[in-house]
């Protein structure tokens, strides 16, 4: 994986790292893509760079999604998707926290809690939002939530993996639109990142 996050992308983030090189907006968008047609993801709950709520975290009980919503995508589009990218851990490859398509190519949203019909596998191998649990002491982790507009439905059935997702977008991104939430945390988390489950 390279390291060097491309320019269009550091602009579009708050504090790029080389981790961010790894998300899947690097692999499949470009500068012309960012906003495209006003095309815009934004969260009642946190605003871009800001810290989400331990309410959507693995540091309360019955934590949930967040809540998201999106402005109409650029005209064509059949399908939005939606990543969730933890770029912030050790390893080759950020830590997938949420997989989600199948929405229809217009203005939409997911609510607080809400539970997609087409979810892909998280990075520990679960077909649901992974909550945040970044380890004790370490500085905040960015949770890059990237909205895709794709020029086409895809076929995948729930449950597909990240590379079955990027395969299949590949191709057939047109615009896309990135909100970063942060966390960090006094307690210890319990990931072990050693033992990631790939997807």
């Amino acid at each position: 994986m390279s390291h060097s996050v491309p320019d269009w992308l550091g602009k579009a983030l708050h504090n790029p790292g080389p981790g961010h090189a790894g998300l899947v907006a690097a692999q499949l968008a470009d500068e012309r893509m960012v906003g495209r047609g006003g095309f815009k993801l934004s969260s009642a709950a946190f605003s871009d760079g800001g810290e989400l709520d331990p309410s959507f975290t693995a540091d309360e009980e019955d934590s949930v999604a967040p809540p998201l919503e999106w402005t109409a995508p650029p005209p064509g589009t059949h399908e939005v998707v939606l990543v969730v990218e933890d770029p912030d851990v050790p390893g080759d490859k950020p830590f997938c926290h949420w997989l989600v398509w199948g929405m229809p190519g217009q203005k939409g949203q997911i609510l607080e809690g809400e539970v997609p019909l087409r979810v892909g596998k998280n990075s520990f191998g679960n077909s649901e939002w992974l909550l945040p649990d970044p380890p004790s002491g370490a500085d905040p982790h960015d949770y890059v939530f990237q909205l895709f507009a794709l020029d086409l439905p895809l076929t995948l059935m729930p449950g597909a993996s990240r590379e079955d997702l990027v395969e299949a977008m590949k191709g057939h991104v047109t615009a896309v639109s990135l909100l970063t939430g942060t966390y960090a945390r006094e307690d210890g988390g319990d990931y072990d990142w050693d033992a990631e489950g790939q997807d």
